[in-house]
């Protein structure tokens, strides 16, 4: 079990440092989910991830305080908007566009109101 945790960190890691190049593809949560399996595969990989000088402080701020920064909730919001309006450009049916904008909005919501470190 312990080996599956940790390659399904590897798997969160590796879609979070996609993320940070494609701009709809949140790194954040990959990151939160990598520090998640690492903690319950391995300690010393856990450890690596929250010291992390670029990782480590999304992470340890949403551990420690449920914290999220300004920017990465700017970062977020412009992103779901982005996609929110590429969705009708490429084709959806409305009904897709519009049930992606209800859930958009619960995620944007409960992200702003996440207190800022």
């Amino acid at each position: 079990m312990k080996y599956l945790w940790i390659s399904l960190g590897w798997l969160f890691v590796g879609l979070g440092v996609i993320g940070i190049a494609l701009p709809l593809l949140p790194t954040t949560p990959f990151l939160l989910l990598a520090a998640l399996c690492f903690s319950r595969g391995s300690d010393k990989i856990h450890q690596w991830l929250l010291n992390h000088p670029t990782f480590g402080p999304p992470i340890r701020d949403w551990q420690n305080k449920r914290a999220v920064s300004r920017r990465s909730k700017v970062v977020a919001s412009v992103s779901m908007l982005v996609l929110l309006v590429i969705t009708p450009l490429v084709g959806a049916p409305l009904w897709a566009a519009g049930l992606q904008g209800v859930v958009l909005l619960i995620v944007a919501t409960f992200l702003w109101r996440q207190p800022e470190p």
